[in-house]
């Protein structure tokens, strides 16, 4: 019961991101930098060599010339925000697949290095493109934090999932490769993918763990509602009812065993970088064809078509086609929704930033999550291990909200 509640409201509070305008004035948008500013930038390549069936992010066929202009027009809107006055320190690569081709990214990174203080950069890449002599590049170009897209070990689902291009073996030889040479090694894997059965991901985890990986984070299926269709005709049924027992597995195979949580998806062997921007930074740029962005409580969307990315950034305008500006509630629900995802709520913080008191301004909110014993505390408030699952769920609502619109704008190339 508890699940559900926290499911149908996230999932309403998600559903308002949606309702974007698309009147841009475009001195006023994202507001004015400063040196007060230092927000992460996240920075989006949307290409691939296969289109992941499950997949709802911005994604394209990876073809070399469109890569290229891509990777110039990135530059140009980067350019856009540097003249607002915008300094970052923290970046995060994300796809797509970064790693598509490799000396336009290097550049890419040199042009970062040329114009910020970087401090951490965390990049995500496949099994696929892991050799010696990418690793090599990586960290010679500074990634701490390298994420690769395992999904899983077992070859049928690989197969299932778009990744029949390598077995579950020649996974695991591609990920030891690449342990032990930065900060932090994380692998992603997504559970209660249709026909998926529990001992499939109970033998994912025990491989994870026999290999020493620094870090992994496990993302639930969030189809969006066409994506689900999809996956349905294709496969089997999309049964967010068998997914409390895969968390289960989490907590009990991996949480209890000694990793540490980072998020209600992400756990590590000892201190690591974790590449969740919402927690890490209160507001956050993202830069390419279908990002998002969060800055003082405003929501606004980069377009997903590559023609009209390049064609606006070209005109030296920003490739903003959407935007909302939260109400105090929503942004106020936004945030504890992220540091609830953190797993941890700070009371001091949040008057810092909202110059009020949380238990007055979420008051509500806030005796619904003590009541259900998903929190505990009072000047810092932390996620219990009853509730680790809600939260779960309550984060997977709001991605697959955004997972709509992703389709919507994809679908209609806006």
């Amino acid at each position: 019961m508890l699940e559900k509640v926290v499911s149908f409201v996230t999932r309403n509070e998600g559903k308002k991101f949606l309702k974007l305008s698309p009147d841009i004035d475009e001195p006023a948008v994202v507001g004015k930098g400063g040196a007060g500013d230092e927000i992460s930038l996240y920075i989006h390549i949307p290409f691939c060599r296969t289109l992941c069936p499950f997949c709802c992010f911005n994604r394209y066929l990876f073809k070399e010339d469109a890569a290229r202009r891509y990777f110039q027009s990135l530059r140009k809107e980067l350019d856009l925000y540097i003249g607002k006055g915008f300094r970052f320190s923290d970046f995060y690569f994300g796809g797509g697949t970064p790693t598509v081709l490799m000396d336009e990214l290097l550049a890419f990174i040199d042009y970062l290095k040329a114009n910020f203080d970087v401090k951490r950069i965390s990049l995500e890449t496949t099994p696929r493109e892991i050799t010696p002599e990418t690793v090599a590049q990586l960290k010679e170009a500074g990634i701490n934090r390298l994420s690769i897209g395992v999904q899983s070990f077992d070859d049928g689902i690989l197969k299932t999932v778009g990744r029949a291009s390598l077995t579950g073996e020649e996974v695991k030889e591609r990920l030891r490769l690449a342990q032990g040479r930065f900060d932090t090694l994380n692998i992603d894997f997504v559970f209660n993918f249709p026909g998926q059965t529990i001992e499939q991901f109970e033998t994912d985890v025990r491989a994870f763990k026999e290999l020493g990986i620094d870090q992994a984070t496990f993302y639930p299926l969030m189809a969006s509602p066409h994506k689900k269709d999809a996956l349905e005709r294709k496969f089997n049924r999309v049964d967010n009812s068998r997914e409390k027992k895969f968390y289960d597995v989490i907590l009990k195979e991996v949480w209890a065993k000694g990793y540490t949580a980072s998020t209600a998806w992400c756990f590590s062997r000892g201190d690591r970088m974790i590449d969740e921007y919402i927690i890490d930074s209160d507001d956050y740029i993202g830069i390419g064809s279908g990002s998002v962005s969060i800055v003082r409580g405003k929501f606004y969307v980069n377009t997903f078509s590559l023609e009209k990315y390049d064609a606006v950034v070209a005109e030296k305008r920003l490739p903003i086609i959407g935007w909302r500006k939260l109400s105090d509630r929503e942004y106020l629900r936004y945030y504890l929704l992220t540091k609830l995802f953190g797993l941890e709520v700070d009371a001091s913080r949040f008057q810092q930033k909202f110059k009020a008191d949380i238990e007055r301004k979420l008051r509500t909110e806030l005796a619904f999550l003590r009541l259900g014993g998903i929190v505990e505390g009072e000047e810092k408030l932390k996620v219990t291990s009853r509730g680790m699952y809600p939260v779960s769920v309550m984060m997977r609502e709001f991605f697959a909200a955004l997972n709509g619109l992703r389709e919507l704008y994809i679908e209609k190339q806006i």
